[in-house]
């Protein structure tokens, strides 16, 4: 699991070799990342005024990471690498704000349908499975990188398990960013095109942002200290989405911490609205980089992509018909739970929706226990076969 999850060396800008070089490289990150940070925030307020909720940040987020990488490899000739540590911080920030909505929901309820989830994400494996297999004798691909780039996954993970294997990177993050763009746009269209009461929640531009009473930033600055120290190590052991997970758990427990100490009184924590949009922009900005760091593809290559994910969304449509057959969640829920999107995304789309967060939360929660907990054994299967099939016959 560890040399699974681990990050390739070609993935990252090798700065180790000079400490002068490894300062210049960073200070050029930051100045990326600052750039496309500004640019997120103007183009979610755009986004925004066109009513499609909380996720515009997302999709600010998205074009502010392709025009800055694009515009730095055509006007500077500089071609940096998407920033994996602003995605790892994006990722615990969207599990605290997640795990604090979920504070006072009633898990307990949704726990007891934990084998319908694991149904359906067997289902969804077994479907990336075949579609991969399928990808990979269409395209002429082997069959190890046809599977990284189709089963539902994170686009940093995959890719870096690629790099790990010496396959094509960059094919693998094509074919993710394409997937988890989609569904992040196709899940909130469909949601305001065949909801009738559906209205997105917006985020107003107003001093709630950020809740300046100094006791409420004192507990700001608290919870972050403890995410903070406690998603380090579990970055640093390589535990599968440790970044999420423990700023989930964070998120929900803090409270409860809270009321248990005798000498704090009846206070009630929320991350401010600001924590959330920052991000949602660093997830979609990581994502945009994505699409800013692809080579020049053949169209055959960008077709058999889109053909891959084509299938991949299907099969989750067809999932989300088996969860109506097996529950009673309404089709709306049933699709957020089912989407092959990434889980944080398709978390925030149910927040930003407003719609059954907790049942969507287990739900990509335990898609994530799956797929992470089960990558050595696919990913020894799929070498084993790789191999079997390349031989001459």
């Amino acid at each position: 699991m560890n040399q699974s999850l681990s990050v390739a060396p070609n993935l990252q800008e090798h700065t180790h070799e000079n400490p002068v070089v490894s300062k210049q490289q960073l200070t050029k990150q930051l100045i990326v990342l600052v750039l496309e940070m500004l640019l997120a925030l103007p183009l979610g307020l755009l986004l925004a005024k066109f009513q499609i909720g909380r996720v515009a940040w997302i999709f600010g987020g998205i074009a502010a990471g392709t025009v800055v990488l694009q515009g730095c490899r055509i006007f500077y000739q500089y071609s940096p690498q998407p920033n994996r540590t602003a995605r790892k911080v994006g990722m615990a920030l969207v599990g605290l704000t997640v795990g604090a909505s979920n504070a006072h929901g009633n898990l307990a309820s949704v726990a007891s349908g934990i084998p319908i989830f694991i149904f359906l994400t067997l289902f969804l494996l077994l479907s990336g499975t075949c579609i991969g297999y399928i990808y990979s004798r269409l395209s002429k691909t082997n069959l190890l990188t046809a599977m990284l780039a189709t089963v539902p996954g994170g686009v940093g993970i995959m890719a870096a398990i690629a790099a790990d294997y010496n396959k094509n990177v960059s094919l693998v993050a094509l074919v993710q960013a394409i997937r988890v763009t989609s569904v992040v746009i196709l899940i909130p269209f469909i949601a305001k095109t065949s909801t009738g009461n559906y209205s997105p929640q917006t985020l107003p531009i107003n001093p709630t942002w950020l809740n300046f009473e100094p006791f409420q930033l004192e507990l700001l600055l608290l919870v972050l200290l403890i995410t903070g120290l406690v998603v380090y190590p579990a970055i640093l052991f390589k535990i599968p989405a440790g970044d999420f997970f423990s700023a989930l758990l964070i998120g929900i427990g803090f409270n409860p911490l809270l009321h248990w100490l005798p000498f704090v009184g009846d206070i009630s924590f929320s991350p401010p609205p600001i924590i959330n949009l920052l991000g949602q922009m660093l997830l979609g900005i990581t994502i945009g980089e994505y699409w800013g760091d692809k080579p020049n593809f053949r169209k055959r290559t960008v077709v058999y992509a889109l053909m891959s994910v084509g299938m991949t969304l299907i099969a989750g449509a067809i999932a989300a018909i088996l969860a109506m057959q097996l529950t009673s969640w309404d089709w709306l829920t049933c699709l957020l739970v089912t989407a092959p999107g990434g889980s944080a995304e398709m978390i925030l789309v149910s927040l930003a929706l407003n719609h059954n967060v907790e049942i969507v939360t287990t739900g990509h929660l335990v898609r994530l226990i799956a797929i992470n907990s089960s990558l050595p054994l696919w990913l020894f299967l799929f070498r084993r076969l790789d191999e079997q099939l390349s031989e001459p016959v």
